[in-house]
């Protein structure tokens, strides 16, 4: 699930991750933090400037590939947050 916000500023865009107890134990979660991070780095270029991003990783991210993971947030920057 992915939260955008656009500000009228040309800032940098700002990312979030919300990765919930439900998702799995500490070292879980924390992957998947990472993985979001990489995909995120990976995506920046083409991130409106300004916006506010918040993922928020469902309990399903936990067993998930890498690939998967990011075809997933790639499709979603690209349709909310695009420039």
């Amino acid at each position: 699930m992915t939260y955008v916000g656009i500000s009228a500023q040309t800032d940098s865009p700002r990312f979030g991750f919300i990765v919930s107890r439900q998702v799995g134990s500490a070292v879980t979660r924390n992957t998947i933090r990472r993985r979001l991070k990489a995909v995120c780095a990976e995506a920046l270029p083409s991130v409106r400037g300004g916006a506010s991003i918040v993922i928020r990783a469902l309990p399903s991210a936990a067993t998930v590939d890498y690939s998967t993971l990011r075809a997933e947030v790639v499709r979603c920057l690209e349709r909310k947050a695009s420039v």
